[in-house]
């Protein structure tokens, strides 16, 4: 006579537990940024100083410009007022989406023994670097809110095209999707650690080639082709142009729909390349003492 074991702990009951788990690390990892928020508070702050050279450098861009006719010149489709618009925008698409010290604290982990801890622990590397990241993302935001809204308010003046509608919810969906992207597009950087122990170098190549194909330095639409084409081709615009480009209202229709998509295909596919990498990269690991 055969015996049917039930389940002691169904389905809804994981899916609570691993929800209240996910909380504990939020809350946490939220406390342990709190702690030093005044170095915090001063780092976030400092990162607004650039907004000045910027509008600076751009206006003498466009003042030694051909034909400079004053608030009419025009530098591929772009005149001052965008492309400070356009700046500001990049800087809080790139909040979003930056992840300081992700790749390289992973391949720290990895080197030095720390990643054995998530072996034995009820949760993953990735998991936990995930909330840690959401945790600092808030307290980033609830320290530069007030600060982000001053610089706007301020610059209100170049902003030419505000989203309406619909186009703020895409705008919101842009930014979700760039942090979801730049956490699993790093975290894959990291996670290299496992075959090269050091990945300084490939970091060093990602940022820098992110900080020119990203949007963060000038639109990418500006590039002649057929670089135009090829950087459009990467996942490196969705980090900070694409969602900068939505908000400006260069990007409707159908185009801002296959782009959202587009952007979500992007995500998943490093997700799924970060989760295979881990899994790989563990099954070669060996870790050895404390």
């Amino acid at each position: 006579m055969s015996t049917v074991v039930l389940d002691s702990n169904p389905v809804p009951q994981r899916i609570l537990g691993r929800c209240r788990l996910w909380a504990t690390i939020l809350r946490i990892s939220i406390q342990e940024r709190i702690v030093y928020r005044g170095d915090f508070m001063l780092g976030t702050l400092m990162r607004f100083l650039p907004i000045v050279t910027q509008m600076f450098l751009w206006a003498a861009v466009f003042a030694a410009a051909p034909g400079h006719s004053g608030g009419d010149t025009r530098i591929v489709g772009y005149r001052y007022q965008d492309m400070v618009a356009y700046y500001l925008l990049t800087m809080l698409s790139r909040a979003f989406s930056s992840m300081p010290g992700l790749a390289s604290g992973i391949t720290r982990e990895i080197r030095e023994g720390g990643i054995k801890k998530f072996l034995i622990q009820p949760i993953g590397l990735l998991e936990f670097l995930f909330f840690y990241r959401v945790a600092h993302k808030l307290v980033y935001y609830s320290i530069a809110a007030v600060p982000f809204a001053v610089v706007f308010y301020l610059c209100r003046g170049f902003f030419l095209h505000t989203p309406h509608g619909w186009e703020w919810a895409a705008y919101i969906a842009s930014l979700i999707l760039a942090f979801l992207l730049g956490f699993f597009l790093e975290a894959t950087i990291g996670l290299l650690g496992f075959w090269f122990l050091e990945v300084s170098s490939l970091l060093f190549i990602y940022m820098l080639l992110s900080f020119f194909f990203s949007g963060h330095m000038f639109p990418i639409d500006m590039l002649p082709q057929p670089f135009y084409t090829i950087v459009r081709m990467i996942p490196l615009q969705y980090l900070a142009y694409f969602p900068s480009a939505v908000f400006l209202g260069k990007v409707q229709g159908e185009e801002l729909v296959m782009g959202l998509l587009v952007q979500a295909a992007w995500v998943v596919t490093f997700m799924v390349l970060a989760k295979i990498t881990l899994q790989r990269g563990l099954k070669r690991y060996s870790g050895f003492g404390g």
